[in-house]
């Protein structure tokens, strides 16, 4: 089997190398072809490895790092000093070539402007965007993007993450054709920005892209499209609002309730509907989607929630396992290609 190998900025996130070396040593053991570049602080991490199985510590190598970028550090500042910390060194571990991907839940902003910088845009797009894959009502999934990379997008942009979403939805959901929609604040024709209004017309005159039309926010979940394309502010802020109710909404379900006296068949009833709620609406808790793709680049970059778990940047790792694997950079780029106007 061919060898497949990630860079890991194991100093990112809120928590650092307790949560993102253990989610390592789990995403080993899961693929029998990986292998790891974990970068990061060695002092810290060697803790978390010690216990490791000899069988795993042989597919993974510690790259030392100086620093770290802080989560809360403006772009310019984080990239004037960037040198040496763990992100950088990650990145710069694909562009050379030694690895196929990097993983970090570190400050959204430094990696996507090191990643912009280091890794560079395919040809015809302008920036990058964050991708997600949501689970909708439909037993299938929905394509989202951009969740947070671009604050503003020009008409231009929002058709290049059509069509990026396009082939997101192909290689990585397996969906023929897919169905494409803008998010919008009505369904109507005469709504919405100029940007928003200016993509509409270029995407419905594209044939190549399965243009439906717009939809609005309450329909993220239900199916009615398998692409949804949105600038970063709007994505964002959809995104992080329906994590919160759904968080709530688990929390709610694994919560005692009131303690008043009932019979014990209603506690065992109650308990089997519980259990059965929970079950139907685990598939929507956040930790089993995390990992947005910075799609549009060269190289492969996966970006996890920074408050994410164990279990959760296990996930982000395996999303760029599949990344790679799908040889995404180079469909979106053949794709691009054959769609999008050739510039003089």
């Amino acid at each position: 089997m061919t060898r497949l190998t990630l860079a890991l900025d194991a100093m990112s996130g809120d928590f650092g190398p307790c949560i993102t070396v253990p989610a390592a040593l789990q995403a080993l053991a899961s693929t029998s072809s990986l292998y790891l570049l974990i970068v990061g602080q060695p002092d810290a991490i060697a803790p978390y490895l010690a216990k490791a199985a000899p069988a795993l510590q042989q597919r993974l190598r510690v790259i030392p790092a100086e620093s770290v970028i802080p989560n809360d550090a403006k772009l310019s500042h984080a990239i004037r000093t960037s040198k040496g910390t763990s992100m950088r060194i990650a990145l710069d571990l694909v562009k050379n070539g030694e690895a196929q991907a990097v993983v970090s839940a570190g400050n959204t902003g430094a990696l996507m402007g090191l990643a912009k910088l280091m890794l560079k845009p395919l040809d015809g797009i302008e920036r990058p965007a964050l991708m997600t894959v949501l689970p909708n009502q439909q037993k299938s999934k929905t394509v989202v993007l951009d969740l947070g990379a671009n604050v503003e997008s020009s008409s231009a942009m929002l058709v290049q993450f059509a069509v990026m979403g396009a082939v997101m939805a192909e290689e990585i959901v397996g969906i023929t054709s897919p169905r494409i929609a803008l998010l919008n604040i009505g369904e109507e024709e005469f709504k919405g920005l100029d940007n928003i209004r200016e993509a509409a017309a270029v995407l419905k005159s594209t044939p190549a892209i399965n243009y439906i039309g717009y939809l609005e926010g309450n329909d993220l979940l239900t199916g009615k499209t398998d692409v949804l394309v949105c600038d970063g502010f709007v994505g964002n802020v959809t995104l992080k609002t329906m994590e919160g109710v759904v968080r709530m909404f688990l929390s709610l379900l694994k919560s005692p309730g009131e303690k008043r006296k009932r019979s014990w068949w209603l506690k065992l009833l109650g308990r089997l509907i519980q259990k059965r709620i929970a079950k139907r609406f685990g598939d929507l808790n956040p930790d089993q989607y995390n990992g947005a793709c910075l799609v549009g680049l060269r190289g492969t970059v996966i970006k996890s929630h920074g408050a994410a778990n164990e279990k959760a940047f296990a996930v982000a790792i395996e999303q760029a396992v599949q990344a790679v694997q799908r040889q995404i950079p180079q469909r979106i780029a053949l794709r691009l290609e054959a769609i999008l106007p050739k510039s003089d």
